[in-house]
């Protein structure tokens, strides 16, 4: 059975709910979801998909134990990873319920879509699961244009562990990837926290936890890693991120130039920017009629009413507002 399967808790509440309607919308009603959770926040989650049978919370307490061990055991062996965590006002493992999204590998799907919660399907993706019958990890990313979110690259072991031809076209952003049900036996896990304890701990980048260690997971396997875009041609390709200020939003489809896009990706734009505006404080960010869109397409008359000239999502704090976080009266 095919499924798509996403991370997330009640924090992130406004974000699930419109990823679970774009899929609804573009895949209809029947298609699998299974989330898995962050931590134990998922009692708004549970209700809202209460009268969704075909949405899971996962629930296998063993598997989600496995895969935090093997995430601790991983990050345990990197030699400088919780001194920069903690540099950056962090104790003990940095944004640690990342690595449940490794669950998928044992989840209820045999092939599964991992889509993040901060992005939107808004097409088909039945070509990326025919895919994996050739491949074992299936992306559609640039991430291979920057190197510096997955690895480490002052690290003078990153080219002797994997070659730069390799650095070039198989890192992926781990915000969309698909693969295979038990791709990761017990024996490929040990055997990966061997060259990690050997010496491979230092290529990571502490700073992205999931990211960093998924990517290695699969170049250290010798996964077949495919890449759409750098395969399909390009009068096919389109973006995907945020980040990208050309789309064109018209007949509830995003287009580049003229090419609707798969998913869109908000990166880099905080989960909390989307609890405001859910609340109804009008703070603009790129796609917000979009997101919105696909978070209310059940109930457009509690779509927030704006007014008035928005606010940048990312507009630096005023006066006061550094004033009170420096008295730590704020956490704005």
């Amino acid at each position: 059975m095919d499924g798509i399967c996403t991370l997330g808790n009640d924090y992130v509440y406004d974000q699930v709910v419109a990823l679970l309607n774009s899929i609804e919308a573009v895949l209809g009603s029947d298609f699998p979801v299974c989330i898995y959770p962050y931590d134990e926040r998922t009692s708004q989650l549970a209700a809202f998909i209460a009268d969704r049978p075909q949405v899971q919370i996962y629930q296998d307490s063993v598997s989600m134990e496995k895969w935090d061990r093997f995430a601790k055991r991983a990050w345990d062996t990197h030699p400088t990873a919780f001194q920069r965590w903690e540099a950056a006002g962090n104790n003990g493992y940095y944004r640690f319920g990342t690595h449940r999204r490794y669950c998928a590998f044992d989840g209820p799907f045999d092939r599964f879509l991992y889509m993040d919660a901060d992005t939107l399907l808004l097409k088909d993706i039945q070509f990326i699961f025919e895919q994996l019958e050739q491949s074992d990890c299936v992306v559609y990313d640039f991430q291979h244009k920057d190197l510096t979110h997955v690895y480490d690259v002052n690290s003078e072991k990153l080219t002797q562990v994997f070659p730069q031809t390799r650095l070039e076209t198989e890192i992926f952003c781990s915000g969309f990837h698909a693969s295979k049900r038990d791709f990761f036996p017990a024996e490929t896990r040990e055997q990966l926290i061997e060259s990690l304890q050997s010496g491979d701990a230092e290529v990571l980048y502490p700073m992205a936890p999931d990211q960093t260690l998924l990517n290695y997971m699969m170049m250290k396997s010798g996964a077949k890693i495919c890449n759409f875009a750098l395969t399909l041609p390009k009068e096919q390709k389109t973006g995907n991120s945020a980040t990208s200020p050309h789309f064109v939003w018209r007949d509830k489809t995003l287009y580049d130039h003229d090419k609707p896009l798969t998913y869109l990706h908000y990166i880099g734009i905080s989960s909390k920017v989307f609890k405001k505006v859910c609340a109804g404080e009008n703070l603009d960010f790129p796609y917000r009629e979009v997101f919105l869109h696909y978070r209310y397409l059940h109930n457009p008359q509690k779509c927030p009413q704006f007014s008035g000239k928005p606010k940048p999502y990312n507009a630096p704090p005023n006066l006061m507002q550094r004033a009170l976080k420096k008295l730590g009266l704020t956490t704005q």
